[in-house]
């Protein structure tokens, strides 16, 4: 059983490993879906993943793990009596099981049939609160639409997400931890709030684990927002009808993004101020404004020994980074963390705000962690940067043999506008101008997301790496 898991586990989209050394070094069942049909059993096991080797590439920084670390991966499981010639495409394996006896063993989530009984759980959650048993939540205001197929989104990466016709989005969190997981958290609070400005939550899935006597979050149910368009799609269609029209400037072709781009600003200040009133808001003194000046400079440190070309601004950085000691001191609160254009979604009422987990790769006591609001504006003003430079990039929209020259004043012009319209909606909003103090926090935020990105394109993308470097550029 475990050599067909790990062989399973290597392959998934979702699996974080790929590039170390590890073993599958344990696997519990930690809870049984009920009211499966006879010839089923659908089942969650927790898998525990040793890595004996660093990352390949092991100058990341804080985050980037040593050998010995462990992660646990939760698999739904779907366990049949008899082999399921439609879900082949999702075979586990054939093993003898303790429990079930022999069974042919496929991943849930591509199968209707075992999909079909979370969606009953979340419409009716088992009363049940023993230890051990898979504790469904549901949210008032809402009836689940019991006979709506499942569908597995392909896409993904780092969780799982499955449609339930037109009525529901189901999440499910491939990489788990004990704890609170801010994505349900935040959620709940804002769409108890009323929130417009996120997807409404229906329900959760928790787990009281037996073994270490805490609560693990395991999926999300919510709103499936089906007709809605992806920020990031939007904003690289507005730069490709600018690059198209040789003519004309961003704020005169059909396509120009401004408007969006004020909308989202307003609509994540919103969405600030009612994390602020459900969430603590804290004062953090100059101690701790150094603190995050001397964090930022460590990154930026690690990410020098990875990307060689950031040592002609490392100067600038580091006085931009250091200008926080200057602070008397900041309001932190909750935040999304890993804002960007592609964790928006226009709908025909207006802008939502997506996947609140923060960065993936962070440690989850980080994510839960309260930060600036200008983490966040950063966050989105580097992806108004990223837009045109990724299509100026990638020839869309560029009639051949298009003067460089051009494409990059372009290219620029439709971020500064942009930039400036989320911001100035951002802060007015808010009911307040861009103060010096703010100017500070937002430049050295933006700096420390460069570094960032510079280190994640040289280890991923080299190709775009001219993309932060030539913000830097900008900059100096």
């Amino acid at each position: 059983m475990n050599d067909a898991l790990q062989d399973w586990i290597a392959e998934a989209r979702w699996f974080g490993g790929k590039g170390r050394d590890w073993s599958l070094t344990g696997t519990r069942r930690v809870g049984e879906l009920p009211d499966a049909p006879e010839g089923l059993r659908v089942a969650i096991e927790l898998a525990e993943v040793t890595y004996s080797s660093p990352p390949s590439d092991d100058a990341a920084g804080d985050d980037a793990g040593s050998a010995g670390d462990t992660d646990l991966y939760q698999l739904p499981l779907a366990y049949y009596s008899e082999p399921q010639e439609r879900l082949e495409h999702a075979q586990v394996g054939e093993w003898d099981d303790e429990d079930f006896g022999h069974v042919h063993v496929y991943d849930a989530l591509h199968d209707k049939q075992a999909m079909a009984l979370w969606l009953r759980a979340f419409a009716a959650p088992p009363t049940s609160t023993a230890r051990g048993v898979l504790d469904f939540h549901s949210l008032p205001g809402h009836d689940l639409d019991l006979e709506a197929h499942s569908t597995l989104f392909s896409g993904e990466q780092s969780n799982s997400s499955v449609a339930f016709g037109e009525d529901a989005l189901m999440k499910v969190f491939r990489k788990v931890t004990p704890g609170v997981n801010p994505d349900i958290a935040i959620h709940q609070v804002l769409t108890e709030a009323g929130s417009t400005h996120v997807a409404a939550l229906y329900g959760w899935l928790d787990l009281v684990d037996e073994e270490t006597n805490t609560t693990i979050q395991l999926a999300m149910l919510q709103q499936f927002l089906r007709t809605a368009s992806d920020g990031w799609d939007l904003a690289l269609a507005s730069v490709r009808n600018l690059f198209a029209e040789a003519d004309l400037h961003a704020d005169e072709v059909g396509g120009d993004f401004a408007g969006e781009a004020a909308r989202l600003g307003t609509a994540l200040a919103e969405v600030h101020a009612d994390l602020a009133q459900h969430f603590p808001v804290e004062h953090r003194d100059a101690a701790a404004v150094g603190d995050l000046a001397a964090a930022m400079e460590g990154r930026l440190d690690a990410a020098l020994d990875v990307v060689p070309d950031l040592a002609p601004f490392a100067t600038g950085l580091r006085e931009t980074f250091g200008r926080l000691r200057e602070l008397d001191g900041i309001e932190v609160q909750q935040v999304h963390g890993d804002l960007h254009l592609g964790q928006t979604l226009r709908t025909a009422r207006g802008w939502k705000i997506v996947d609140f987990e923060g960065e993936p790769a962070k440690p989850l006591a980080e994510r839960l962690r309260p930060d600036s609001v200008w983490r966040d504006v950063a966050g989105m003003i580097r992806s108004f940067d990223y837009a045109p430079r990724v299509v100026a990039l990638t020839g869309g929209g560029l009639e051949p043999g298009a003067e460089a020259d051009q494409r990059d004043y372009r290219a620029a012009e439709w971020s500064a506008r942009n930039r400036a319209a989320f911001l100035d909606a951002y802060t007015a909003e808010r009911g307040e101008e861009l103060g010096a103090a703010a100017s500070r926090l937002l430049d050295a935020y933006l700096a420390d997301k460069v570094v960032y990105e510079a280190v994640y394109e040289a280890r991923n993308r080299p190709g775009w790496i001219s993309i932060p470097l030539a913000a830097l550029g900008e900059a100096k």
